[in-house]
This record gives C-alpha cells, structure tokens and sequence, in this order.
C-alpha cells in the first residue's frame, strides 16, 4: 500500500524548481545594482506602466537603485498587455543597447517584460509574431538569447515569480485580424531575481493593492488543494495564508502602515514560492473562473476571484471523494477548531473579501449575464489550470453554470 501523508495524498513527489533571487524588505530597492553586477548585468531598461513612470515616489528609488546601470525608462504597458507594446519595448531595448529588463509594477508589466526578452531572443517582427501567436496561442522561445529580468513589484499578485506570461493582439494595432489572447512558457522565464520592498507597495491605491491581494491570496487556497502540490508547497502556502489573514484582516481594518504591508507582502512571496515549476503549476479551478470571467469582459482578476471563490470551496468541500483538504486550509486561516471546518474556511475567506471592499456578486462587476453562461462554463472547463483541480473532481458544464448562478 502506497504511504500517504496526513491528508489522504500520496506521499511521494517530485519538486523540481529554479526561483528567482529574492530580496525582501524596506529599502531593498536600493540593492538594485547590486543585484545586477551579481547577476554580471551591465545596463537595464525598466518597464513600467505610465503611472509608475509619473510617479516620482516609486520611479525614482528604482533608478537610484540602478545607478549607473540604469539604460532608460519604457513606461509604456497597460493592463491590456498588447504584443504591440512588447514590440515596441523590444525596439527600445535594442535601441538603449540594454542586457537587462527591470519590470516594475503589477503583473501587467511584469509579463510585458516576459515577452519583451522572447522577441529579443527570438527577433520575430510585428507580422511573424502575430501570425505565430494567432496561430498556435504562443510563441516560440529560444534556448538562448533570452534578456534576463528584475521584477520589482507594486502590487500583491504574485506575478512576479513566475516562468510564464500572457500577451493580447489586437487588430487596432496590427498585424491580427481578431483579438488574440495568448501567452508564453519556459522555464528559463523565471526572474533572475525579484525585489519586494513594501514601501514601493505602499504607493499603490487601494482598490488596485485589495484586488491583486485577492489574486495572491487564491494562489495560497488552491496551491494546498491542487493535485499536484507536493509537502514543499504545502509548508510556503500554509505559512503564506497564515501571514496573509492576519495582514489582509489589518488591511480591511483600516492599518496601512508598511509594517502591515510587509506581512502581506511576505505571506505573497511564500504562497507564490514554487507554485510555478517548470512544465507545471498549482493554480487550479479558481484561476480557471478567472479566465472565463476576465476573457472578452472588463473585469479586474483579483475582483472575479473573490466573487467566486466562496462559491467553488463550497462545491469542492460538499463534493464526495474529493479531497480539498478543507482541515489544512482551515489550520492556516485560524479556523482549525471549527465544527464545521469547510464552512469555516467559506466564511473566513468571504470576511477577508469583503474587508478588502471587493464586489460580492457577479451582477456587480461588468461580466458575462446569465445567458452566457453556457459558454462561460465551457471556456472554464476547457482551461488548462482545470487540469489542477482537487484529486478526484470531475466537474460538469451544468455544475460550473451552477457555481455561477450561484455567484450571481
């Protein structure tokens, strides 16, 4: 009989997994140029969206940081993540002569800067590129050539560890003929190193910082419930939802300090720690509804994933032979002595969202209507992170439509 751990999983794994270095905490942007010579990095270009470029608060530590080794600013992304801005970033860091990108921002940017060092790497143009991803939903990345990255993030999704980015053509700009969603995967797209100062974060609004949080905080919930987390995981993403609820419920408090900011910020790199490996990831069913929900209609990730996520952990928990190890994420929430112990992760999960002021109800946001659905389930279950779900799940068009009325 196959040895199992405390949970029902089976105990052997594999946990293969390269991350980016990472520094951590008040001031460490000022080790940016550090961090570039130990990486043998002689000029960066940063990329950013236009608002972290305006914002003196947040642009000028990175340059000072970088010193010397700064190239230049492209403060060009948006949260639309056009391949026409990563071609046009391309141009630019060939132009500054650049060997290295600092991403600085939200996920947006960081995966921006992804792309940016695959078209270095792999030279395609405007046409060649989006026919490659109109066509195959990617694009190729070479083995070599590709222009290592920094990411230095403002926000709290959690992007910023990642091997693997997405990026939109759209006709407006060229050279598709429909609007094309796509994205990249390597395992040598991980950051060479990541930088998490909170007094950067602290910079960001609000409403921007409370639904990228709900993102990060996702990726703790289904990376303890995922097939395939492994006790490596376990360990980052319990100890990372605990950091989280004691931060997140001070940050729906009213506390904006940076010290409340450094226990969200931290409890976000542990969660993140390893969830993207190479050929494989633990985000799972809630990311899939975040796609469904996101794709074609303007509604922000962070906002669909704290609408649904209440309503998918009761389908998980109330499912038979299902194991969504309710108990583990009940221990890491604080809610370990309940009765109840799924009831009890719903209800503390649904406190922490509503603390951060995020809609409640699909019919708050700009998402699909009911009679969509239908469609909407189909585009959930067809996504690849489905593939992640809890041992045992084998979810229906008609039971995702339920989740989504549900969340209506």
């Amino acid at each position: 009989m196959t040895p199992t751990d405390s949970s029902g999983r089976d105990a052997p794994f594999r946990f293969d997994y390269d991350p980016a270095t990472i520094r951590f905490g008040t001031g460490s942007v000022d080790d940016l140029e550090a961090e570039l010579e130990a990486l043998g990095l002689e000029r960066a270009l940063v990329v950013c969206g236009s608002t972290v470029g305006d914002t003196p608060t947040v642009i000028e530590p990175v340059k000072s940081g970088l010193g010397d080794r700064l190239a230049g600013v492209f403060d060009e992304t948006t949260s639309a993540k056009r391949l026409s801005t990563a071609l046009a970033g391309r141009d630019r860091l060939e132009a500054e002569d650049a060997d290295a990108i600092v991403a600085v921002g939200g996920g947006s940017s960081v995966d921006v800067a992804t792309v940016v060092s695959v078209l270095a790497a792999n030279g395609y143009g405007p046409a060649a590129a989006g026919r490659e991803l109109a066509e195959t939903g990617t694009l190729p990345v070479p083995d070599e050539g590709l222009v290592p990255i920094v990411a230095v993030p403002t926000t709290l999704a959690g992007a910023d560890l990642s091997n693997v980015a997405g990026i939109t053509a759209d006709p407006d700009e060229g050279p598709v003929d429909e609007t094309v969603s796509g994205g990249v995967s390597h395992p040598d797209l991980m950051p060479g190193a990541a930088i998490y100062d909170p007094e950067l974060v602290a910079t960001t609004p609000d409403s921007i910082l409370a639904g990228s949080a709900m993102n990060g905080f996702d990726k703790g919930i289904e990376t303890l419930y995922a097939g395939n987390a492994t006790p490596v995981t376990d360990a980052t993403a319990r100890h990372g939802l605990e950091k989280l609820e004691d931060g997140l419920r001070a940050f729906g408090d009213g506390d904006r300090d940076v010290e409340t900011l450094e226990t969200v910020l931290e409890g976000i790199v542990l969660v993140q720690y390893g969830i993207s490996r190479p050929g494989e990831t633990t985000l799972s069913i809630v990311h899939a509804f975040g796609h469904g929900l996101t794709r074609g209609y303007d509604v922000q990730q962070g906002a669909a994933h704290g609408i649904v996520v209440p309503h998918v952990l009761e389908y998980l928990f109330d499912q038979n032979d299902v194991d969504a190890r309710a108990g583990m994420l009940a221990n890491a929430l604080g809610v370990g002595d309940a009765a109840d112990r799924g009831a009890a992760v719903v209800e503390a999960v649904t406190e922490i969202r509503d603390g951060l002021g995020l809609p409640a109800q699909l019919r708050d946001v700009d998402g699909p209507r009911p009679e969509e659905f239908t469609a909407v389930a189909e585009a959930i279950l067809a996504d690849s992170f489905v593939a992640n779900a809890p041992p045992g799940l084998d979810p229906t068009v008609d039971e995702i439509e339920g989740i989504l009325e549900a969340a209506w």
